[in-house]
């Protein structure tokens, strides 16, 4: 749905106006487009004392092409590796890096921040000083704003080598709706050599869901980025889902999720059509709105079914029958409903927080397998959903975070593909919300 106040205070008069009265100003992102560099700009790379990533930092910058520098009038990234921050104290190195720089970010900019997990520290005095950074990235992007984000990169000791997945992706416009988030990065197998514009080249992806919205993105963008896509939805959206399939060269697997027979069924088509399955994404949700009181037990049990359930009957079905393949990625689509929680969607969010509790359960177990599982938490992003939402309530859901405007289902997707690349073996466990840095929930 086209976002009418946005296209306004971006006119010559708009600007003007929206000034003077202390309106929000949204400035229209920078998506990816195929064939764009990474990060296109310059880039200022900065560390604490006795940091240790930088030197890993800077051999991705230069694979990637960047233009490093040591000064500039404004700069497209900055990257400062916290890691070797020890103590309080010396929080104001970090101080000393971004004070003269941060007002010359330009539009759309990235500030990423490294640094180590807290309780990877060996010390207790590190690790507050380590856990102080999130207040410090979270805070500058709420102030960098004109379009640029900021995150924090924790990089567990001994993980520099996964650490360029990404990297890659939260400088690059890919991650153009995603900010102020906190990401951990693990140890794991070493990195397979990937051709970086198709990484999911020879690879299966399941979507559930896909016949449109955000699903339909998810299999598009998966899609370009190599994958044969299995697009699953219900036999009624049958027309639908063989349009989008059809037109990434995908195919369509026409099911009902919440019977008893689907898992097998799924498990089924993929292990004889493909050989198993490399990504899976539970994406299908539904929301059935009302407040707790006024809630029928069909309406909490459907969307229970749908949305947590079936989801983990499909993966006990795939993961039984090793349908997945070695260092396969699963990703589930949660909501900053299951953060936040929210009045008129208990049941809604009760399972989207399950999502997360999947996440977090099974990450340490599937570790074994090569596996990873994330979860994306989307906030308002732009459907045919929102677009029904009444008109404040819809205006509110837009501004109410640190870039003032929704997000768009590719947004989602995007940070779906990072999940499912093969180089993002490091990344499991995580939970990235896709919302602008909505404040709900913040």
């Amino acid at each position: 749905m086209t976002d009418r106040y946005q296209q306004l205070v971006n006119t010559p008069i708009g600007r003007i106006v929206s000034k003077q009265v202390g309106l929000p100003t949204p400035i229209p992102l920078e998506r990816y487009e195929p064939g764009q560099p990474v990060v296109d700009g310059p880039v200022l790379v900065g560390a604490a004392s006795g940091a240790g990533l930088e030197p890993a930092v800077r051999a991705v910058l230069d694979r990637v092409g960047a233009e490093l520098v040591r000064e500039a009038d404004d700069y497209k990234a900055l990257v400062f590796d916290a890691t070797g921050i020890s103590d309080s104290e010396q929080l104001v190195e970090a101080f000393e890096f971004f004070s003269p720089t941060i007002r010359r970010v330009r539009r759309s900019g990235r500030v990423i921040v490294l640094g180590t997990p807290p309780a990877d520290c060996p010390e207790p005095v590190q690790a507050v000083a380590q856990r102080a950074l999130e207040g410090l990235v979270r805070s500058i992007g709420k102030e960098v704003r004109r379009g640029a984000t900021a995150q924090l990169l924790y990089v567990r000791p001994g993980a520099e080598a996964q650490l360029e997945s990404t990297l890659r992706f939260f400088l690059s416009p890919k991650s153009a709706y995603v900010s102020g988030q906190v990401v951990r990065i693990g140890s794991a197998e070493a990195p397979v050599e990937i051709d970086w514009e198709r990484p999911l080249g020879g690879r299966t992806a399941l979507v559930t869901g896909a016949s449109r919205g955000i699903g339909e993105a998810i299999a598009e963008v998966l899609a370009r980025d190599g994958a044969h896509v299995v697009g699953v939805d219900v036999p009624a959206q049958a027309a639908d889902l063989d349009a989008v399939t059809a037109r990434i060269g995908g195919s369509s697997l026409l099911v009902d999720i919440t019977e008893a027979d689907a898992p097998a069924t799924m498990a089924t088509r993929l292990l004889e059509a493909h050989g198993g399955v490399d990504v899976v994404i539970h994406n299908a949700g539904v929301t059935r709105d009302k407040t707790l009181a006024r809630m029928s037990q069909d309406q909490w049990r459907q969307v229970l079914d749908i949305n947590l359930l079936a989801p983990h009957r499909i993966d006990k079905e795939l993961f039984g029958r090793d349908a997945v393949k070695p260092g396969g990625r699963v990703v589930c689509v949660s909501s900053i409903s299951g953060i936040a929680g929210n009045a008129g969607q208990t049941n809604y969010a009760t399972s989207k927080a399950g999502i997360i509790g999947m996440v977090e359960a099974w990450a340490p177990r599937l570790g074994d397998r090569g596996v990873t599982i994330n979860a994306v938490a989307p906030g308002f992003i732009e459907t045919q959903m929102t677009a029904a939402m009444p008109i404040a309530t819809r205006e509110a859901g837009r501004r109410m975070n640190s870039l003032s405007q929704g997000g768009l289902p590719i947004d989602v997707a995007e940070t779906i593909a990072w999940f499912a690349s093969p180089a993002s073996g490091g990344v499991t466990g995580n939970v990235v919300r896709v919302c602008g840095q909505s404040l709900i929930g913040a």
